[in-house]
């Protein structure tokens, strides 16, 4: 009997105030992913492909009942400098954010926050045409 994901039941808001400490297997990746290396006591999302399950709709409430899979969709940065994940839920289109791990993989990361670089909602060649006008209007 494969007991790894067998879900166990707490009382409603324990994981606000107790560490997380169960190991699970990504739905998406499949990797085998724990508690330790990830720099707090709150392992939220696999620090292979950054990717979560929708348990909460509050933090650490496990109340949501949709169970979806978190598709990581941005980085942002908090106050302080420190990273957080924006997830989207790929069934009910809910958003989140999660502090990043100690051990999540920083080509993940970095191409999360290169996204918004690397594909702009605006043909490229726009900026040349923008600069343009910008240097005119200085000389004038």
């Amino acid at each position: 009997m494969n007991r790894e994901n067998k879900k166990k039941s707490f009382e409603k808001g324990y994981y606000t105030s107790h560490p997380c400490q169960e190991s699970f297997t990504c739905q998406v990746c499949g990797r085998p992913v724990t508690p330790e290396g990830a720099g707090t006591a709150h392992r939220n999302h696999c620090p292979y492909c950054l990717s979560s399950k929708h348990l909460d709709t509050e933090p650490g409430d496990r109340s949501a009942a949709c169970g979806g899979t978190m598709e990581p969709i941005a980085v942002w940065v908090r106050k302080g400098g420190e990273w957080a994940l924006i997830h989207r839920c790929r069934v009910c289109g809910a958003l989140s954010s999660n502090r990043i791990a100690a051990d999540d993989n920083p080509v993940k990361l970095l191409s999360l926050a290169m996204k918004p670089v690397s594909s702009p909602p605006f043909p490229l060649e726009r900026i040349a045409e923008l600069t343009e006008l910008l240097a005119r209007e200085k000389k004038t």
